[in-house]
């Protein structure tokens, strides 16, 4: 993992076109409006299949991108002060002013890779001001073959690739990933990219939050992870990069963006 150009400790991405096919008719137009750039990482302004206008917005990012370092293997952070800025895109990826959250709701680098922070506006409010809409939560498993985006905000580019197929766990360093997504090859993605959304072609809703890729062809260090299928095997893939998936996410979820770990279906790790 690689942040960028602050040295060593962030993440570095690659997707892939490899097997891009036809758009399908019924794709839709992915852009840059809804995404957001950190201080040192991509994110993205997101909300759960039964979130309401006047909830207030919820920012999805990595883990490892959190402000205050990164969690530890094992380390689950909730419900923390936060006053972090992000700056919000349109479409066409200009600057349109700056959002802040007031809340850590929740970060880990355990089984996943997510920081989701909690703004002190509603949908409503950012709607009216800047014209954005938050992007969706798909509450569905991504589709090996499926078709996906990668619009980063830290570099308001947008990266076009496929799901190549599934990590069983996904081991980096002291980190420990589960049912990753891995990417085909060709896009190139670089450091700063790290929280970007995963937004699958066809439904135009978020299937994954972009983290790693291994750079250098080495096995389960720092920056280059390997896959460990059921039996233990342990297979690399070098220059290819990965996402986490955040089906699961919604379920976590209560009326009013409210995190509760307890609700039914709700799989992520707990403090």
């Amino acid at each position: 993992m690689k942040k960028p150009l602050i040295g060593a400790l962030g993440t570095v991405l690659l997707a892939g076109t490899a097997l891009v096919t036809a758009t399908p008719a019924s794709a839709v137009t992915v852009n840059l409006a809804g995404t957001v750039a950190l201080s040192n990482c991509s994110g993205s302004l997101i909300r759960m299949p039964g979130s309401v206008d006047t909830d207030p917005g919820l920012i999805l990012t990595n883990g490892h991108c959190l402000e205050t370092g990164m969690p530890s293997a094992g380390q689950v952070i909730t419900d923390k002060a936060s006053t972090r800025s992000f700056t919000l895109l349109s479409g066409s990826g200009s600057s349109l002013g700056t959002v802040r959250a007031n809340r850590v709701l929740y970060s880990t680098m355990t089984d996943t890779d997510v920081t989701i922070y909690r703004l002190s506006t509603t949908y409503a409010s950012i709607k009216k001001t800047y014209g954005i809409s938050p992007l969706t939560m798909s509450t569905t498993h991504p589709v090996a073959g499926s078709a996906i985006k990668v619009p980063s905000g830290y570099w308001k580019t947008i990266y076009s690739c496929n799901v190549d197929g599934f990590a069983y766990q996904l081991k980096e360093g002291g980190w420990t990933f589960k049912d990753s997504v891995r990417y085909t090859s060709g896009c190139n993605i670089i450091g700063g990219t790290s929280g970007s959304p995963v937004v699958d072609v066809n439904s135009g809703q978020v299937v994954a939050v972009n983290n790693t890729m291994n750079e250098d062809g080495q096995t389960c260090t720092l920056n280059n992870p390997c896959e460990v299928d059921q039996n233990g095997a342990v297979t690399i893939h070098p220059n290819i990069g990965y996402a986490q998936e955040t089906y699961t996410i919604p379920n976590c979820f209560a009326p009013g963006n409210v995190l509760d770990l307890t609700r039914a279906g709700c799989v992520l790790p707990r403090p």
